[in-house]
């Protein structure tokens, strides 16, 4: 198992301004990855095919909240 660690430190360092900008970076980012997903889930077949087609509309729920936060912090 491969274990990775992230450190999380630095987004309590950056600004307002920053933190918009950086999850609206971060929508584009997910919804990017998601149109990549969806091309290769139409490469596959069978349950790996549903299971592909699955993270793509579980990326596209999340970045519905990421934007719904922003709109949030935007206000």
């Amino acid at each position: 198992m491969h274990e990775h660690h992230h450190d999380h430190d630095h987004a309590q360092a950056v600004s307002p301004e920053e933190r918009l900008a950086l999850l609206k970076y971060m929508i584009q980012h997910n919804a990017h990855h998601a149109e990549e997903l969806h091309d290769l889930a139409h490469g596959c077949e069978g349950e790996a095919a549903a299971l592909l087609h699955e993270a793509v509309h579980e990326i596209e729920d999340s970045n519905k909240k990421i934007e719904e936060a922003l709109k949030l912090l935007e206000a």
